[in-house]
C-alpha cells in the first residue's frame, strides 16, 4: 500500500489524501506526476508544519531530523548543506482513521543541481508490514543485558535456521563521538546516528542482525566461514559509514567469535566490547579480535581511572629524579622529573600501566601540573639550604599545548616559589607538527623557558626538525642509540647526528646509556651530557639530595 506524489502536491492535498486514504483507497496507489520547482522557503515551511500534524508526538523529533536535512539541502536555506544522498527516508507513525497511528515509511527521491542543492523532490509513503515494524524497533531502540529480548529473539531465529554455521559479534563505535556533538551540535550527532541506522539496514542482510547498544555503539551478529569474511564485511561497513557530510572521524571495531550458540550471548558481547576498547587509543588500528588477557588489561585501566583522582588528592604520585651527568667531568648537571604511583599497602603501580591511560583520558594534564609544583618545591628547598640548584626538566604533554592556559600555571609556580626559569626546563616529546602545538612551543620559548626535545629519533625526526626547531636541547632516544650503535654504519650515523646538532648551536643529551662501552663511544663523538642506568637509576628526592651533598 503506497502512494507517490510531489512534495508540494502532497502537502496541498494533505487533508484530502491522508485523511481519506485509509477510508476510500485501501490497496490503491495514488500517483501524481507533476513536479514543480520549489517556489519559496515560506511555502515549504508552512507545508512542513501541516505534515507534522499527522506525526505521532513521540516520533516528531525523529521526523524533525529528517525534515531539517531536506530544508538544509535547499539552495536558499540559511544553513545550506549539499545533500549527498539520492534518497532520504524516515519511518514514523502517521495518523489514520479513527485516530489510530500506523507505522509508515516516507521516502524522498531528490533531484539536485550541480551544487547538490535540492531542486525537486518526489515522495513515497507506504505502511510498514509486521516484520519491518519489528526490525525498526530493533534498530531504533537501545538494548543491553537487561533488555536483550528483541535482539535475542532475532539471533535465536537465525541460529535455528542454520545451526551448523559459525557466528561472530562485531561491535563498533565512533571515536570521540562526544567531541563531534560538541563541535557540530547534538542535532548533527542525531542525524549522523540515523544515517548509520539507515545505512546498516541496507548493508546487513536478513541473517546479519544489528542493534544499537548505546548512543554511538552498534553491534552486528553475522555468520562467517573464515576470518577474512569478517574483515571484508567490516570494511564494507567502515567504507559506507565514514565521511558523513564530509567530516573526519574514525570507527573502531571489536570482534568476538561465538564459540557456543547455547551460551549467553552477553558473554560474547562483552568480549567484542573488550576488543573494541583495547584499540580506542591506537591511531593505526581500527579492528581487534578478542584475545585472552584483554579483560585483565581493560579492568586494570578501569581500576586506574576509578582511583586516579583520590591518588592525586592523597599525594600517592611521587616525583623521582634521574640524574643527568657531564660526560667530561662526571658530575651531575641536572635531573629529569619522573612520576611514580605508590599505593599504601599495594606498592608501586607500573608507569606503563597508568601513563597511557592518563594520556588517553586527559588526566595527564593534572598529573603534569602536580609534578611541576613538586619540582619547583624541590628547587626552592635547595636554594633555602644554600645549595647551588641543578635544573630539573619536567614534561609538558601535547594536551597542554592545545590549551594556552598551561603557561599561566607554569608562570604562577615560578612566581610562587621565587625561582629562576633557568632551573625549570621543559621537555616535550618529539611530535608531528601542528599549528596549535607550534603556538604552544613558541609561547614557552617567548616566556623564557629552556626547551628540550625528548625522544629525538623515535618518531617524526628529520633534518627539517633541526632546521626549524625552537628547541635548545636535543635528547637522543634510547632506542635510536641501541638500534644504530651496534654496527659501523650505525655508529657513523650517531656520530654525525651529534656533530651536526652541536654545529647548529644545540646542546645534546643521550638517554638510556646503560654500558661503559656506550658511554665511551658517545664521549668520543663529542656528546656532552648523558643519563641512564650506567650513571644512575631514577631515585627519590632524598636520595638525589645525598648525591648532591657528595659533589
Amino acid at each position: 500500500m503506497a502512494f507517490y506524489m510531489d512534495f508540494l502536491d502532497l502537502i496541498q492535498s494533505m487533508s484530502d489524501v491522508l485523511m481519506g486514504f485509509w477510508d476510500v483507497h485501501q490497496g490503491w496507489e495514488i500517483v501524481k506526476s507533476s513536479s514543480p520547482l520549489f517556489s519559496d522557503r515560506e511555502t515549504i515551511t508552512n507545508a512542513i508544519g501541516e505534515l507534522l500534524e499527522y506525526v505521532q508526538e513521540e516520533d516528531k523529533e525523529t521526523y524533525g531530523v529528517f525534515l531539517r536535512k531536506i530544508m538544509n539541502g535547499m539552495k536558499d536555506s540559511e544553513h545550506f548543506v549539499p545533500v549527498q544522498e539520492e534518497r532520504l527516508s524516515v519511518s514514523v507513525r502517521l495518523k489514520a482513521k479513527h485516530n489510530q497511528y500506523i507505522y509508515h515509511k516516507i521516502e524522498c527521491y531528490l533531484m539536485k543541481d550541480e551544487d547538490k542543492a535540492v531542486t525537486r523532490m518526489s515522495m513515497v509513503v507506504r505502511a510498514l508490514d509486521a516484520e519491518e515494524i519489528y526490525q525498526l524497533h530493533l534498530a531504533q531502540n537501545t538494548t543491553n543485558d537487561r533488555t536483550p529480548e528483541m535482539f535475542l529473539r532475532v539471533v535465536d531465529e537465525i541460529v535455528k535456521k542454520n545451526p551448523q554455521a559459525k557466528y561472530a559479534l562485531v561491535q563498533f563505535d565512533i571515536v570521540k563521538f562526544k567531541a563531534i556533538n560538541e563541535m557540530y551540535g547534538e542535532v548533527f550527532g542525531d542525524e549522523m546516528l540515523n544515517h548509520f541506522i539507515e545505512s546498516l539496514k541496507i548493508i546487513c542482510s536478513k541473517d546479519q542482525v544489528f542493534v544499537r547498544l548505546t548512543a554511538d555503539v552498534f553491534m552486528i551478529m553475522l555468520s562467517y566461514e573464515t576470518r577474512q569474511d569478517i574483515l571484508d564485511f567490516i570494511e564494507i561497513v567502515n567504507s559506507n559509514l565514514l565521511g558523513y557530510k564530509g567530516i573526519t572521524y574514525r570507527l573502531v571495531f571489536g570482534v568476538a567469535f561465538i564459540e557456543d550458540v547455547r551460551e549467553r550471548l552477553r558473554k560474547f558481547g562483552d568480549r567484542a566490547a573488550l576488543a573494541r576498547q583495547s584499540i580506542k587509543g591506537n591511531a593505526l588500528q581500527h579492528i581487534a579480535f578478542y584475545e585472552e588477557g584483554m579483560k585483565n588489561s581493560v579492568l586494570t585501566g578501569k581500576y586506574i581511572e576509578d582511583h586516579m583522582e583520590q591518588a592525586l588528592e592523597n599525594h600517592e604520585f611521587v616525583m623521582y629524579l634521574q640524574p643527568k651527568y657531564s660526560m667530561q667531568s662526571g658530575k651531575m648537571v641536572g635531573a629529569e622529573a619522573l612520576v611514580r604511583w605508590i599505593q599504601p599497602g599495594n606498592g608501586i603501580v607500573p608507569p606503563v600501566d597508568f601513563i597511557p591511560v592518563f594520556e588517553k583520558n586527559g588526566f595527564v594534564t593534572k598529573m603534569d601540573a602536580y609534578i611541576w609544583e613538586e619540582a619547583c618545591k624541590t628547587i626552592r628547598s635547595w636554594i633555602d639550604e644554600g645549595w647551588e640548584p641543578l635544573p630539573i626538566s619536567v614534561n609538558v604533554s601535547r594536551l597542554h599545548l592545545k590549551d594556552n592556559q598551561f603557561i599561566d600555571v607554569l608562570n604562577h609556580l615560578i612566581e610562587k616559589y621565587q625561582i629562576s626559569k633557568n632551573y625549570l626546563e621543559i621537555e616535550l616529546t618529539e611530535t608531528a607538527d601542528s599549528t596549535q602545538i607550534s603556538e604552544g612551543i613558541s609561547l614557552l620559548k617567548d616566556s623564557g623557558y629552556t626547551l628540550l626535545m625528548d625522544d629525538f629519533g623515535s618518531g617524526y625526526s628529520s633534518l627539517n626538525t633541526l632546521k626549524d626547531t625552537q628547541f635548545d636541547v636535543i635528547k637522543i632516544d634510547r632506542g635510536f642509540l641501541q638500534d644504530f650503535i651496534g654496527s659501523e654504519r650505525g655508529q657513523k650515523i650517531v656520530e654525525h647526528t651529534i656533530q651536526m646538532t652541536k654545529s647548529i648551536g644545540l646542546d645534546l643529551v643521550a638517554e638510556g646509556v646503560e654500558t661503559k662501552e656506550q658511554a665511551q663511544f658517545l664521549m668520543g663523538c663529542g656528546c656532552d651530557t648523558a643519563q641512564g642506568f650506567y650513571y644512575a637509576k631514577p631515585m627519590t628526592v632524598e636520595q638525589f639530595n645525598e648525591l648532591m651533598k657528595m659533589q
